[in-house]
């Protein structure tokens, strides 16, 4: 044997081997609050099934974590139509070491070749609100919330002991009760402060119960013509317009 010698050794691909035999090992978990409160909020790479089928994969760093992104989504596919609750499971792997290797592109890869692309991913799934700039943009068949669109149908309860209560105040409450967005139009600019004619508006809440559907309907109603509530696939909006939007419900009072 000489003096020198030539090693490569595939970090990559012993990593990634590594990872899919031990994914292969592990039984799915639930994607609610109460099973991932057992993850730790470290970096890592994970996956999402539904109905069995692997749909989902990603990766976060230490910043993001592990269980904070897992109880997003697990807030992201709760009332929505078509994804019955315990339909989505999860698995996650905290790695330790992070390189500049894109693992979550390693594990797609990996997976795309036995099978189809893991369907969640590139269909919107893991995005945020996309802000008003894309409310009118025209959804793929694909696309996570063409697919799973918001219930309106979700019964929600206040526990509001005085009456009549802005509408400004009921929008806020109706943001914290539901999984899903509820956009609503503010003073202007940045500002996070409800429209004044939100604040204004006053609704007399006579029951405690509706669907989110009635509730919308009611503040429609005291609202007036001048604003309009559009539930699109994804999220609601409450906004002083008339126009219409191109996979919008338009909510009458």
């Amino acid at each position: 044997m000489s003096y020198f010698e030539d090693f490569e050794f595939d970090l990559p691909s012993a990593l990634l081997e590594r990872l899919v035999l031990l994914f292969s090992k592990m039984t799915p978990g639930a994607l609610n609050d109460e099973t991932v409160q057992g993850v730790p909020e470290a970096q890592g790479v994970y996956q999402l099934f539904f109905n069995n089928e692997l749909v989902y994969i990603g990766k976060t760093d230490a910043g993001a974590g592990l269980k904070k992104r897992l109880l997003r989504h697990a807030r992201k596919v709760q009332s929505r139509r078509n994804l019955p609750p315990g339909t989505v499971t999860f698995k996650a792997i905290r790695v330790y070491v992070f390189t500049a290797m894109d693992l979550e592109d390693m594990l797609l890869k990996h997976y795309r070749a036995d099978g189809p692309h893991p369907a969640w991913n590139n269909s919107g799934f893991g995005s945020n609100d996309p802000g008003q700039k894309r409310d009118q943009s025209d959804l793929k068949d694909h696309h996570f919330d063409k697919l799973h669109p918001i219930d309106l149908d979700v019964a929600i309860t206040h526990h509001f002991e005085s009456f009549p209560i802005t509408a400004a105040d009921f929008l806020k409450f109706l943001k914290t009760e539901l999984t899903y967005t509820i956009r609503y139009q503010s003073t202007g600019g940045r500002s996070r402060r409800a429209h004044a004619d939100l604040v204004a508006c006053q609704i007399v809440l006579t029951e405690a119960t509706k669907t989110v559907r009635e509730w919308l309907r009611q503040i429609k109603g005291a609202l007036g013509a001048n604003w309009q509530i559009t539930a699109l696939p994804g999220y609601v909006l409450v906004y002083k317009e008339n126009k219409p939007y191109l996979h919008g419900e338009i909510i009458e009072g």
